[in-house]
Formats: structure tokens, sequence, C-alpha cells
């Protein structure tokens, strides 16, 4: 069957509208059909999810049917439906994505959730916070939207990306507290850095190494930044660059906390002592899959937190 059958007909209802796209969504392979489906529906006939149980035996008007199938058939093609409705939800909050971000993950919420614990043992009254590679800002925001004195510089090679931070930051009222550089890595203008450093570094960084890039879903290889996934060498590149540069704008009593990758956490962290001068604080499980998710690393000699 046509993805164009269904929505064409009169006498289907918005709840058979949902039936009949999640078995076809499932069909093509998207995961979590149904939720798919019902994000789909709602971002077509602008209402809330929770709506469309309410309305199940209602009637979809043309215009609504007609955004409808077009969506239903891009996500068919397995285009991401955080990009086909412009936005994903992250800690609680809504964030604008576009193809030129990284759709924000349930793992990457582990690193905020560190960060928060952190900020909130240091004692800092007035934590600055260093986000490399920050994308749509889900991590910065995020941070600033929980740490009321906290601010913070995001950094990103995209300008692109930087504009939709630039934006998630204005739409959550965070846009005073954060500086949003283009720049690689850690190589911030000199007035990026405080002159007293950063408290914390914290990056979710590229780290899918270039001979894995082939084997990742296409609706994240055929859709998402390839360079906010992969380094393009051995996916520890990026590791390399943050312990060799990260303690000149750190402060003494500062933090490293670092997402990595599936069984990644040895590897990063060999890495990252190696560089020397750096101590091992933690490694945290994420809640979604139990995989090791973030490391915490303190300059060597620092007190543990």
């Amino acid at each position: 069957m046509s993805v164009e059958t269904p929505v064409n007909e009169t006498e289907w209802t918005i709840g058979r509208l949902l039936t009949w796209t999640s078995d076809y969504l499932a069909s093509n392979g998207v995961e979590e059909a149904r939720l798919a489906s019902e994000v789909l529906l709602a971002h077509a006939l602008e209402c809330r999810r929770i709506d469309l149980y309410a309305r199940s035996s209602e009637f979809a008007d043309d215009a609504p049917l007609v955004r409808f199938r077009e969506l239903v058939r891009r996500a068919a093609s397995l285009e991401p439906i955080a990009y086909l409705v412009g936005s994903k939800e992250f800690f609680s909050l809504s964030f604008v994505v576009t193809g030129d971000v990284l759709i924000p993950r349930p793992e990457t919420e582990t690193l905020v959730e560190v960060v928060l614990d952190l900020c909130k043992q240091a004692g800092w009254a007035q934590p600055r916070i260093l986000d490399v590679g920050t994308g749509s800002g889900c991590i910065c925001v995020t941070l600033l939207k929980n740490l009321k004195n906290a601010v913070a510089v995001g950094t990103d090679v995209s300008r692109g990306a930087l504009e939709i931070a630039r934006g998630n930051a204005e739409r959550h009222g965070v846009a005073d507290r954060l500086t949003l550089v283009e720049a690689d890595r850690l190589a911030l203008p000199e007035d990026a850095a405080p002159a007293d450093g950063f408290h914390v570094v914290v990056s979710n960084p590229p780290y899918v190494p270039k001979a894995e890039v082939e084997t990742l879903p296409p609706t994240v290889r055929d859709y998402e930044p390839m360079a906010a996934l992969c380094d393009g060498e051995d996916g520890l590149s990026f590791y390399r660059s943050l312990s060799a540069g990260a303690l000149r704008i750190l402060t003494p009593d500062g933090l490293m906390a670092l997402e990595v990758g599936d069984d990644q956490a040895p590897a990063v962290i060999e890495t990252v002592l190696n560089a020397g001068r750096w101590s091992h604080q933690a490694t945290v499980k994420d809640r979604v899959v139990g995989q090791d998710r973030v490391i915490v690393f303190a300059p060597d000699g620092s007190t543990d937190v």
C-alpha cells in the first residue's frame, strides 16, 4: 500500500491514521514507529500529542493531511523525525534542531547530570563552563537553565550550528550568560577564556572512528552532520586535543567531563592519562543502555570530588 492511499481517503480518522502510519513506518525500519507517527501527526495538525487521542474520531482537514503525507514519506526514507518537525526534547526542554546539528540524545543527559552534580559538590558560586563542540547548545543551555549563577562559552566550527545554539539560548532565556564562539576544539580567541579559567570543560565530541562510519544506522549516517559524528581518524583525536590543551584554561580545582561512545571508555581514559597531569575521577553509566557514558578527569593532584 502506498503512503498516499490512506491520507487521501475521507474516511480516515485521526485514530486510523495513527494506526496505519505506525504499521507503515515500522515496516520501513523506523524505530519507535508509534511515537514517530504521533509526533508527525501532531506536528501536521499543530496540536499536542496528547490531544490526538481526544480527537481520535475526528477527520483531519485537507491541508494538514497533505503536510502529514509528505512527512510520512520522508520518515519512511529514514529521515530523522526530529529534523522533520524541527525540534527535539532534551532534559525536559525543547530544542530547535536542523541538519546543521546533531540530534540531542537521551544518553547525553547523563553528561548534564554529572556536571550539575560536580558543580553542586564543588560549591562554585558562579561556575564558568566551556562546552566544546556545542552543536544545538543542548548541553550548555541546559546547564545554564539549571545553574542560575553560571556562565558559559560554547564553541563550534559550524556557523550554522552556532546560529541554532544562539536561538536555543534565547528560547530558554539564557543568552545573556552564554558566549558563542566559532573555534576548532580549544583554539579559543584570547578574549573568550576568562582570566581565572573555566571551572568545567565539557564536551560530547565526534567519537565515531572513520572505519566505523558505514556501520552507523542510515538515519544517522545519511542525515546528521558527519563532522559532529566522526573525527576522521580513530575516534580519539578530540580526546587527545582536549587532554593536551584543557589544563591551560582550567582553574586549579577545575574538572573535565567527557561523553564517550559505547565500549570506548577504557581507550579514552588511557588517552587522557597518557597525556600526563590528569587524574581519572569517575566513570558514569547512562540509564538508557547502561553503557559507560561520561568520564570525569581533574588536573593531577587536585582534590577528588
